[in-house]
């Protein structure tokens, strides 16, 4: 697939610009979940760990997410702020790499989102205690129940263990396919409060 001529002297000066024209043309072009995005921490232990999020927002700041905060990347960005993400649309046969820290948004933005969430979803975020050992079904399918009584004929609250974060980008790469293989590249790394733009080889 041959999808553009993506260089650094025809990219705007501002990354975030860049990316929002891509995630814009992703959905235009029927890509399923655009939002999604690989989530890399860092253990306590040095280990990587990846997984799949999705994107709540992209801006100045930087990008969104919402998440359990006791999870396994709730405690290893407690730990080590550090953190990676990739974007990955086909078609139209695309890539964007970002590192950056990640930092809690405020209390009162991820009350705000999770206000908006399908009523199932804020009680399912009660019910969870993500990624720990369960002995089975039943018990989650019991705690679900047992949030959705406590809430029944009111708003359901926000957990105290339940958040957003914002990763403000350092590095952003951004991959666009091209014929026998010679992809076309373009890297940004934080300046102060710019940029600069590079080729990378592919």
């Amino acid at each position: 697939m041959d999808t553009g001529h993506l260089d650094p002297g025809n990219v705007p000066a501002d990354p975030m610009e860049l990316f929002a024209r891509w995630l814009a043309e992703a959905r235009a072009a029927g890509c399923h979940e655009p939002e999604a995005m690989t989530l890399a921490t860092t253990g306590a232990d040095g280990a990587p760990s990846a997984r799949m999020v999705l994107l709540r927002g992209a801006d100045a700041r930087g990008f969104r997410f919402f998440t359990n905060r006791s999870s396994r990347k709730g405690r290893d960005l407690a730990g080590d702020a550090r953190a990676a993400l990739t974007f990955y649309w086909y078609p139209p046969g695309r890539q964007v790499r970002v590192e950056g820290d990640a930092g809690e948004l405020p209390r009162d933005e991820s009350e705000a989102y999770f206000a908006s969430r399908p009523r199932g979803h804020q009680v399912g975020a009660w019910a969870s205690a993500q990624g720990q050992v369960i002995a089975g079904r039943a018990p989650l399918e019991q705690a679900y129940a047992d949030a959705a009584a406590r809430f029944q004929g009111g708003p359901v609250a926000l957990p105290g263990y339940w958040g957003g974060y914002v990763v403000r980008p350092r590095v952003m790469e951004f991959w666009e396919a091209r014929t026998d293989r010679l992809h076309d590249r373009v890297m940004y790394l934080r300046d102060g409060d710019g940029w600069t733009r590079s080729r990378l080889s592919p």
